[in-house]
């Protein structure tokens, strides 16, 4: 394939995620979408597919509920019905249908406890956090606004599967091109606190003082977006961060009182797991939040 062909159905494949995630809690017509785009439906389909691994209703249909799965923690005070309602559904009957396809329990029982039962399961199925003994328990995240971060980024799928490399080939292309001052980002466009790890979509991206010239780069690029977040600074190794991020959404937010939008959190990094020998990290998360 040409380099500018797949740059092509690159930009446009996030273009359409970035879209999906603006416009989860409508409904968003495929018909509709890719009029907006000015593209074939049959074409959107096929390399959305084929530069994120899976097709645009499943994407949805994913994201929706891993989204309903947060509100049912943190919105106290709304029914079933109306959380399905905020994610997109129709009625609580197809709601509660396809929240137990994907969660094998019902919102009421994720609400009861399920949520934790669920996600211990997840953290089971690594075998760097099932070791993980670290606690978050003293932590109290500082409340900020960030920007918008224009990136340059490298997608896998996976959350551990092979992640290192793609860690290693953004810093080869850091080296490459002289860069000094840059900052390391993961976007986490799944949250590994609910979804299976060789699922989740993971971005590994670098933000630069100065943008490069197209000519000089064969990387994609995206916007970070910007927010109000709570902000965590967070030491640890490896398997930590699983068990840190299956607090924040499990122990911290449904007692914070905040709730999280659809923006996709991220971690800065000042010192990444990945590209250390020791296998440590010490970074700043950023979880979307509204009040």
């Amino acid at each position: 394939m040409k380099r500018s062909t797949l740059e092509r159905k690159t930009n446009i494949s996030n273009d359409l995620m970035f879209y999906i995630y603006r416009h989860i809690d409508t409904d968003i017509n495929l018909d509709e979408l890719a009029e907006h785009f000015s593209i074939n439906k049959f074409y959107m389909h096929k390399i959305f597919k084929e530069i994120f691994g899976r097709n645009i209703y499943e994407t949805i249909k994913s994201i929706r509920l891993q989204k309903a799965s947060t509100l049912l923690l943190t919105n106290h005070y709304s029914t079933i019905s109306e959380i399905a309602l905020t994610c997109g559904y129709s009625s609580q009957t197809s709601f509660t249908r396809v929240f137990k396809e994907r969660f094998s329990m019902t919102p009421k029982q994720w609400r009861n406890g399920g949520d934790k039962e669920y996600s211990q399961k997840l953290l089971l199925s690594s075998p760097y956090a099932s070791i993980s003994t670290a606690s978050f328990e003293a932590l109290t995240p500082d409340i900020v606004k960030m920007p918008e971060m224009p990136a340059y980024y490298i997608r896998h799928r996976g959350y551990e599967m092979n992640i290192r490399s793609t860690w290693q080939k953004l810093q080869a292309w850091i080296f490459s091109h002289d860069i000094e001052n840059y900052t390391l980002v993961s976007l986490f466009h799944d949250n590994p606190a609910v979804t299976p790890l060789m699922d989740c979509q993971h971005v590994a991206c670098v933000v630069l003082e100065e943008r490069l010239e197209e000519k000089d780069t064969r990387l994609p690029q995206l916007t970070i977006s910007k927010g109000v977040f709570a902000k965590f600074d967070v030491e640890g190794k490896r398997g930590d961060l699983l068990r840190f991020i299956h607090w924040v959404y499990h122990e911290w937010l449904p007692k914070s009182e905040y709730e999280t939008t659809t923006k996709p959190p991220y971690a800065i990094y000042r010192k990444h797991h990945h590209l250390s020998k020791d296998e440590r990290f010490d970074m700043s998360f950023y979880l979307p939040i509204s009040f």
